[in-house]
């Protein structure tokens, strides 16, 4: 989780030195086309690097790279966003999306005694909010991603521990 959490600072750091020469176009919007950040997952302990980008003005994809001390998680979303009245720069996203999951059991004993490492491909569902700032380049979600594992015996099944509270620098 560390080297995930370093690779983002640096990535937005180097973004960030773009900006100080052209600021943003989202920077005095309340929208924005492309967002990189943190999403961080307090139901598993991990950590994920995030970024959106929007197709249309209402249609997202959202790619995710999620790591925690037992394995990681490449995942893929497509989201519809909709406004939420008399709110300006919140909206609610809700869409379906894939993922492919590498596990390593090294923690536990009951499968292989604790032998070995494991794949799985899943679908993943997500709804939550999103809030763009309007006079600084910060988009901030939080959202709920359950999920369901056709893995092995331990990876296989639902999964609702999934979805957290992302950062991102929007672009």
């Amino acid at each position: 989780m560390k080297k995930i959490i370093l690779l983002s600072v640096i990535v937005l750091l180097l973004a960030g030195t773009n900006v100080t020469a052209q600021k943003s176009s989202s920077f005095n919007s309340s929208s924005y086309t492309t967002a990189l950040g943190i999403k961080l997952y307090p139901g598993s302990g991990g950590a994920a690097v995030t970024l959106k980008y929007f197709v249309k003005k209402n249609t997202a994809l959202e790619a995710l790279g999620f790591a925690w001390e037992r394995g990681g998680r490449i995942t893929g979303l497509y989201e519809f966003h909709w406004d939420i009245p008399n709110a300006p720069g919140l909206k609610w996203y809700a869409g379906p999306g894939a993922h492919i999951g590498f596990y390593n059991d090294k923690y536990y004993n009951d499968i292989r005694d604790g032998k070995g490492s494991y794949a799985s491909i899943g679908l993943d569902g997500v709804i939550g909010l999103d809030y763009k700032f309007k006079n600084i380049p910060l988009n901030l979600s939080a959202d709920w991603q359950p999920s369901f594992d056709f893995g092995n015996e331990r990876y296989r099944g639902f999964g609702g521990n999934f979805g957290g509270i992302a950062a991102r620098y929007t672009f």
